[in-house]
């Protein structure tokens, strides 16, 4: 049993989403003691973004001209690795500026991969990976859904389309909001998207 746990906050274990996520891992490892724990903390380690020699050896499918190329391919082959080998899946994520954090998309971008975790055919793009349990444990600052949101969110959405792309179709979301607002408030917010997991 193998819980990936991918943490996307320059804040750390101080983040609200890390807060939410640690919870949601309690649960898990409550359930399953002895289950190995792969933590990924894309801002302590943060990943290259794709580049233009990665690009054109996943478009050619030819092997890469250079070391810079190899490695990008050969970093994304143990990303791939890390997924696919996850019973569970639990990214805790801020929202920046209405979507998700550059590091969380540089760690998308090396995972939904072309011929990898994806194939492209005449009906759309098929993932390859088997479903599992992906729990995304959100923040923000201010409201991004409800009768009180006042922001786009375009976070959960790109999600929910991106993740089924590569065969991740079993997504719960949890959502602190208005972190803006105080300890207090995030403190009932921690609370009662707990107690909805």
């Amino acid at each position: 049993m193998k819980i990936l746990h991918i943490t996307c906050s320059p804040r750390g274990p101080q983040s609200v989403s890390y807060r939410l996520s640690q919870r949601v891992m309690d649960r898990l490892l409550t359930q399953h003691p002895a289950a190995q724990i792969v933590t990924r903390d894309l801002c302590a380690e943060p990943l290259p973004h794709i580049d233009g020699e990665y690009a054109t050896a996943l478009g050619g499918g030819a092997k890469p001209a250079n070391g810079r190329a190899a490695s990008s391919l050969a970093l994304s082959d143990r990303l791939i690795a890390e997924l696919r080998d996850a019973d569970y899946v639990v990214i805790a994520t801020p929202m920046h500026n209405f979507t998700v954090p550059s590091v969380l998309k540089a760690w998308l971008d090396h995972v939904v991969r072309i011929g990898v975790t994806f194939n492209a055919t005449p009906e759309g793009k098929v993932g390859t990976l088997a479903d599992r349990p992906v729990y995304i444990a959100v923040s923000s600052g201010g409201y991004r859904s409800g009768e009180r949101a006042r922001q786009p969110d375009f976070l959960e959405p790109y999600l929910r389309a991106l993740l089924p792309t590569i065969g991740l179709k079993n997504l719960s979301f949890l959502s602190v909001q208005a972190t803006a607002s105080g300890p207090e408030a995030v403190e009932r917010e921690l609370g009662g998207q707990f107690a909805a997991a």
